[in-house]
């Protein structure tokens, strides 16, 4: 073979292992690289449909189901399988309309034109008899069983949560989801998303040209179950819930009741509220809308938002700050002249007894007593100067849980405020005293306490000096799993010692001798502490507080109330805690027309 037949040789041989290459790269790009022939091929004769695990029950502290579970349907899609199909029968089937058929299939193939993803949510059981007869008309639907939220009582709401479909941040924060996908989220349904969501699994199946199920894959062998969601034993009373929700349900407010020894919260109501059932199912976006868009607001959690005045329940805190500091003794005691006055300022008081020590003051609730004892722990000659001793009482007050986040397990809480001295320095540009921030003397001004804060102050009061964290979970799958933080003690900042005498003057409060802001409270064998406030709003009537515990020694129950535009402590707060701690230590009430009263009284709410 001469020179010039050898040259074609290599170039024929050349060009053919070239074009011999180019075909073992591209199929090794389809089979390997490019998944959608692998979708294509797989999907013709496969369908992978995934097992959504039943999410776990919820049952309250004496083990009565609050939420469980009830089957649905979803229409799913695969943009891939589908074939030309009769749009007006399937319309009239569902009860659906071709635009909405159009709009849905053009979202999903924007979505994956290989995966699956929902179509039509929660079919009810007739369309679904019905739609199941004519599926193999239709190629790429098929119907995807699933489980839904069923609750026992309507209650709880703003506790327990709602669960809904996850969004795009879901699904790239957590692999686990995918499009169509449910996740909690409020409450406890969120607070335990992990725990109550289960595992999926999945079933493969065989499906013929008409989409049509002929049998699974290899009898099973490749399936995976699902695995339940683990069952949740809450801490609240569902009875004693609903008691409460029975009476605040002519008023804007917060109830939140807690276990001192335990830090399990009993009761957690925020009114106005919703029937829970409202948020799961087919209607859950339009009456999400509404809910939304009510202007009493239902969807707001007062009992872990609502950030306002504590009014006269703050003395307490004020009390014991000046007993650590040295300001005052026990013994010490100021008159009151329907008030207190220094140069310009006033801060009006109400007719009691004069003068008053300190036991006698938290009795009657005398605002001049406190505006004395504030002046001596911001004007303590023990202190370097005003702001120092202010600092010093802030982070005092703040031992006790306030200004800040407690980090109870439920989601969505809010720290409250107790000013910072940087504020103070930059609005009064450090030209400040005792008499211009006066009125945190009383729980007015800057601060702002929510209702659970509340609670765990009178829990704290109650335990002497320490707390455990407010939760949500007692069980998990009958087990004590929760997280250990739940049962460290929290101690203030506070000696033991002076906390007996707070309690004393809470006692009298509520049980006398001689008189109390809180008589109204009282019922007798049940040793009730208490301490009423009424907090200033400029945006209408004043609030009415209530924070309490029962019995005296070992307490069982500590408990606060805050209802909006309320008038005096004594007027609302007070009959409803009081009527909760009767009806949870005694499991009676001795009291109806309290609860007529309560039912009868309505209060007109501004305008939003």
């Amino acid at each position: 073979m001469n020179n010039q037949y050898a040259n074609r040789y290599y170039i024929i041989s050349g060009i053919f292992v070239l074009v011999v290459f180019v075909y073992l790269i591209r199929l090794f790009f389809m089979q390997i690289i490019d998944t959608s022939y692998k979708f294509s091929a797989e999907n013709n004769s496969q369908r992978y449909v995934t097992l959504y695990p039943a999410r776990g029950l919820i049952y309250d502290r004496h083990g009565k189901l609050i939420v469980s579970n009830q089957a649905a349907y979803d229409l799913m899609v695969n943009p891939q399988e589908l074939r030309p199909f009769d749009t007006s029968t399937f319309c009239s089937i569902l009860g659906i309309t071709p635009d909405y058929v159009r709009l849905t299939i053009r979202k999903a193939r924007n979505y994956s034109r290989y995966k699956s993803s929902p179509f039509l949510y929660q079919i009810p059981d007739s369309v679904y008899a019905a739609f199941q007869e004519q599926l193999y008309k239709f190629p790429g639907f098929y119907v995807q069983p699933r489980t839904l939220r069923h609750y026992e009582r309507k209650i709880a709401a703003h506790f327990l949560g709602y669960v809904g479909e996850v969004d795009s941040s879901h699904i790239k924060n957590d692999p686990y989801y995918q499009m169509g996908d449910y996740i909690g989220m409020s409450g406890l349904e969120k607070a335990y998303e992990k725990e109550l969501r289960g595992v999926k699994g999945v079933k493969i199946y065989l499906v013929d040209v008409h989409n049509r199920i002929k049998g699974s894959l290899a009898n099973g062998r490749f399936d995976k179950p699902a695995i339940q969601g683990k069952n949740i034993t809450s801490t609240i009373d569902a009875d004693l819930q609903a008691y409460g929700e029975k009476l605040i349900k002519n008023f804007r407010g917060g109830i939140v009741a807690i276990e001192p020894s335990t830090g399990e919260i009993l009761v957690l109501t925020s009114n106005p509220s919703y029937d829970p059932q409202m948020l799961i199912g087919r209607g859950r976006a339009s009456n999400f809308v509404k809910l939304r868009d009510d202007p009493s607001n239902p969807l707001f959690n007062r009992a872990l938002q609502s950030k306002n005045p504590p009014g006269s329940t703050f003395k307490l805190l004020n009390a014991l700050v000046g007993l650590q500091t040295g300001a005052i003794s026990p013994q010490s005691t100021f008159g009151c002249a329907m008030g207190y006055t220094a140069g310009p300022v006033h801060v009006g008081c109400h007719l009691h007894p004069t003068p008053l020590d300190l036991i006698g003051s938290i009795q009657y609730s005398c605002n001049a007593y406190y505006c004395n004892v504030f002046r001596r722990i911001i004007d303590n000659p023990k202190e370097n100067d005003r702001f120092s001793a202010y600092q010093h009482w802030r982070e005092l007050v703040m031992s006790f849980g306030l200004g800040k986040k407690i980090q109870t397990d439920l989601p969505h809480e809010l720290g409250g405020n107790i000013p910072s001295l940087d504020y103070y320095n930059r609005i009064y540009r450090k030209s400040w005293n005792s008499i211009t921030i006066i009125s945190l003397s009383i729980g007015q001004g800057e601060i702002g306490i929510t209702p659970l804060q509340l609670a765990n102050m009178a829990a704290t009061i109650a335990n002497r000096g320490y707390y455990y964290i407010p939760h949500s979970v007692k069980l998990i799958n009958g087990y004590d799993s929760i997280d250990n933080r739940f049962k460290q003690k929290q101690f203030t900042a506070f000696d033991s010692s002076y906390f007996e005498i707070i309690v004393e003057g809470m006692y009298r409060a509520v049980n006398g001798p001689g008189g109390g802001t809180a008589l109204n409270g009282s019922v007798k064998g049940l040793d009730i502490c208490g301490k009423t406030g009424t907090a200033q709003n400029p945006h209408g009537d004043d609030h009415s507080i209530f924070i309490a515990f029962a019995p005296r020694n070992n307490p069982k129950i500590a408990i606060a109330v805050y209802i909006e535009n309320g008038g005096f402590g004594a007027t609302i707060a007070v009959p409803i805690a009081s009527l909760m701690i009767e009806k949870y230590l005694t499991d009676t009430i001795t009291r109806p027309w309290y609860e007529e009263y309560l039912r009868t009284k309505t209060i007109i709410y501004p305008k939003n």
